[in-house]
């Protein structure tokens, strides 16, 4: 939350090691979401109804101005029950210290939930009678749920009679998130926001399962609290993907600042319990991104906060170079082990295409057949990152370019499959769909590159993967980058800008 001047980030955290345990809330804060500074444990279990562990939440920013924590607490029995904690200092803008309420829990589970699916209660929303809502992950006759609750004082909460939509192709939701975007903009709204004069309003609900953030868009009615998607609950292809690779857990919220909206997530390891316990740490944040509606209105579109370009440093630039069939040209002068990079492709000719046989295909399955040594005609081609000089190591980040009857379809893949000759890593293959027509549109690529992990966001943040990788040859100096086309067919690199980045600062 920001609050104050300051950007407070709370985190599931084990101050005893690097493995899942003791789920405590750690608590960071920043003036620019890029350097942060460590504070004091905000909220440990030491209570009846959280003796088994501080889970996941949300904070609230109240009329008042006080932020609220929401938070779902394990009690004694390993019931999952939700509590409230309250600054002990309104004035501190650090809010260093946290006191749990009193009276809690304020929530347990209904008689037909599980008590052990009953978790992660969202930021709050006030609707036009001036109550609060919030909704709580779980699942109701074996399928993914958000229940929905409502309070006049954030205190004392009532299950509400008007049920969000349940997904009978899953069968627990964590994390759910419920908010508003905007049409025609990039500007966030806050999370209480029913109306904008002149504008359209949609509402995104996200929920956390299989793996992976899935959402979908709706039309909400704030009087009913009905919720009207625009896509089929019940099929899984009409779920959209904020990252549709490692990226889990995601929490967003509003800047008043600055009026955007954040979106963050957790992004887990893929290596072993003991490579944890040999680096001391597990499991890291994104980089932070602005998250708004698609100017067709139908998805989302993410891209880095600007903040991060002050840790741009040396600069390497070029514009309209031939790309031939099966070539590749180093980008040298950076550091490509902590880098960030912006590249653009143009291709014509596109009558040559590759076929694509069926019009619903898995991306993710698509990308396995077809990786970034399988050639074709237009693609593979992006870039090889965090490659060893003789690329025994490298992960590939590509497009390809389909063609289904009269039109055509651009494929994004990350393949990690070659990142690493270390033992025990997990390396899938991740894959999405960009909207975009590249008849009309160039073909773009931002890549931040941080040593174990990569964050691509294709189409200008259309779709976006991310993924971890654990090279062994390619660290540090000995890290490699290079622009690649697999294909026979040749291209354009209409612009690339790639810049060394220097370290964020966090104490």
């Amino acid at each position: 939350m920001y609050y104050k001047g300051v950007y407070h980030f709370f985190y599931q955290h084990n101050p005893y090691g690097p493995l899942w345990g003791n789920m405590s809330w750690g608590h960071a804060i920043s003036h620019d979401l890029i350097n942060w500074v460590h504070l004091d444990i905000a909220l440990v279990p030491n209570e009846h109804y959280d003796i088994n562990g501080c889970f996941s939440g949300s904070a609230t920013i109240l009329p008042n101005g006080e932020p609220a924590i929401l938070y779902t607490g394990v009690d004694a029995k390993l019931h999952q029950v939700q509590n409230l904690a309250f600054p002990k200092n309104i004035s501190d803008p650090l809010l260093k210290e946290w006191v749990k309420w009193p009276l809690n829990p304020i929530l347990s589970p209904p008689d037909e939930i599980d008590p052990s699916f009953y978790r992660d209660p969202s930021t709050g929303w006030m609707g036009a009678d001036g109550e609060w809502r919030v909704v709580i992950g779980s699942r109701i006759d074996h399928q993914g749920a958000a229940i929905l609750y409502k309070s006049k004082d954030f205190r004392s909460w009532n299950r509400s009679l008007s049920p969000f939509p349940l997904s009978n192709i899953t069968t627990f939701w964590e994390c759910p998130e419920f908010y508003p975007v905007i049409s025609n903009g990039k500007s966030g709204l806050d999370t209480s926001v029913i109306s904008v004069q002149g504008k359209d309003i949609k509402h995104v609900l996200k929920a956390s399962f299989n793996d992976q953030d899935y959402y979908i868009l709706g039309k909400y009615d704030p009087e009913s609290d009905r919720y009207d998607v625009y896509a089929d609950f019940m099929k899984s292809k009409e779920w959209l993907q904020y990252d549709y690779g490692k990226f889990y857990a995601s929490k967003s919220f509003y800047d008043g600042e600055k009026k955007r909206r954040i979106l963050w997530s957790w992004v887990s390891e893929s290596d072993t319990a003991p490579d944890a316990i040999e680096k001391g740490w597990s499991g890291l944040q994104t980089i932070p991104r602005s998250i708004w509606l698609s100017k067709n209105e139908d998805q989302l579109v993410q891209w880095p906060v600007k903040e991060l370009e002050k840790l741009r440093t040396r600069k390497v630039h070029f514009k309209n170079k031939r790309l031939k069939g099966r070539s590749m040209i180093e980008i040298s002068g950076i550091t490509a082990s902590q880098a960030d990079v912006e590249i653009t492709f143009r291709v014509s000719n596109l009558k040559h295409a590759e076929v694509l046989s069926a019009e619903v295909v898995d991306p993710q399955i698509l990308c396995t057949q077809k990786n970034a040594t399988t050639d074709g005609k237009f693609g593979p081609f992006g870039l090889l990152v965090l490659a060893s000089k003789n690329l025994t190591e490298h992960t590939a980040v590509f497009f390809r370019v389909f063609r289904i009857a009269n039109s055509f379809r651009v494929l994004m893949c990350a393949d990690p499959s070659r990142s690493s000759l270390k033992p025990f890593i997990d390396k899938p293959i991740y894959g999405a769909f960009l909207a975009l027509d590249p008849r009309y549109a160039k073909i773009s690529l931002r890549t931040l590159i941080d040593h174990s992990i990569v964050e691509s966001f294709g189409g200008e943040g259309l779709a976006c993967i991310t993924s971890r990788v654990y090279p062994v040859l390619a660290v540090g100096e000995q890290a490699h980058l290079y622009a690649f086309n697999n294909g026979t067919k040749s291209l354009s690199i209409s612009s690339l800008s790639a810049w060394s980045m220097k370290k964020a600062q966090i104490v």
